[in-house]
């Protein structure tokens, strides 16, 4: 509207003479009718010309962030209940366990002694049933912060907001409980794959691979939070193969989105067994782990990665998976992992060439990301 206007009177100040001293501009009191009416049709034709598609994405959006400010209260809340009726099993449990060491079990009532029993009972029912709230609050919202996180605005506002190494040490920890406690058997962890708490972990394994899709996502990754990538490292190294394949494929999205950084590969390639960690996610029977596995074993075969850890752990090592390799580039029944493997091959028979002829061109002409 403002463009149209300025036209107006780009072409009114043409046709008029213009007093250079006073900056004023003689018009046709016609045209300057003209302009107004035109001016006021603008007026009230233009919200109904505004994308309606944009006005309900806003909205949907404003409910979104009010619902997550309201989850985010109502977590805080339930959180202060547990804590307070945790402290309250703790001074009941100490108060009983004084009274057991003054008196004798034999000299209690059997009715106060049916009423402590029931009373522990509730109170532990009580702690499960707050458990069970928060965690699917917990997974609700972190659901809700994993579909946030896809835009590269959102991660750029997580960072500014300085909350973002909380949030790391709070998930890696999260992590690391749940991974430990699993007990390998891939059949229970099929039956139990929709659960609030498989739920909640995804959801935070997800914010993390987001965050370092983005390039200040991940940077900020590669300088500060080398412990969180230790702790996705050593986690893969504990998952059984078939066990939990959706969080693997997970980390090691967050793995490989990480080593795009130069900082970042420096540090995830000087992980200890790290090639050996790759070897075993490829005998793993599900299709996408081994993708993964071998987009960040690409990534490794940089040159300056190899020039760092010496061609001959990359080319040499016994345990080198190459039957595994060739066999998922000619058998695989999923496109991408065996196209993936041939480039794989490709990029070990290239390294291989340069390494060993001396006249040969740069590895740096093979490089595959």
């Amino acid at each position: 509207m403002t463009q149209a206007i300025d036209t107006k009177m780009l072409a009114l100040c043409k046709k008029r003479k213009v007093d250079s001293r006073e900056g004023l501009v003689q018009i046709r009191k016609r045209d300057l009718e003209r302009l107004t009416t035109e001016v006021m049709q603008l007026r009230e034709f233009l919200p109904k010309v505004v994308n309606g598609d944009l006005i309900e994405m806003l909205q949907k959006a404003r409910a979104a962030e009010t619902m997550k400010e309201r989850l985010g209260q109502e977590q805080e809340q339930l959180r202060q209940e547990c804590l307070h009726l945790r402290s309250r099993l703790d001074a009941a449990q100490s108060e009983c366990q004084k009274e057991r060491e003054c008196l004798p079990i034999c000299c209690m009532p059997l009715q106060e002694k049916l009423v402590l029993r029931e009373q522990l009972w509730e109170s532990r029912e009580q702690l499960q049933q707050q458990a069970e709230f928060c965690t699917g609050l917990g997974a609700a919202s972190c659901t809700l912060l994993w579909s946030t996180s896809s835009k590269e605005e959102a991660v750029k506002d997580i960072l500014a907001d300085g909350k973002l190494q909380s949030f790391l040490s709070v998930a890696g920890q999260t992590l690391e409980s749940f991974v430990k406690s699993l007990d390998g058997e891939a059949k229970a962890e099929q039956q139990d794959s929709n659960s609030h708490e498989h739920q909640f972990v995804l959801a935070l394994a997800g914010v993390v691979t987001n965050v370092a899709a983005v390039t200040c996502g991940r940077d900020y990754l590669s300088s500060s939070a080398h412990v969180l990538l230790e702790t996705l490292m050593q986690l893969l190294e504990l998952l059984k193969p078939g066990v939990f394949p959706k969080l693997k494929v997970l980390m090691l999205m967050a793995l490989y989105n990480v080593s795009i950084s130069v900082k970042g590969l420096k540090y995830i390639r000087e992980f200890p067994g790290l090639l050996t960690l790759i070897w075993t996610l490829l005998e793993d029977g599900d299709s996408e782990v081994c993708l993964h596995a071998l987009r960040l074993l690409q990534s490794v075969l940089l040159e300056e990665a190899v020039s760092l850890v010496g061609p001959g752990l990359l080319l040499d090592d016994p345990l080198l998976p190459l039957e595994r390799i060739r066999m998922l580039a000619t058998s695989s029944r999923h496109p991408a992992l065996r196209q993936t493997a041939q480039e794989t091959l490709d990029d070990l028979g290239s390294l291989r060439a340069s390494f060993l002829d001396p006249h040969g061109t740069s590895s740096s002409d093979q490089v595959h990301v």
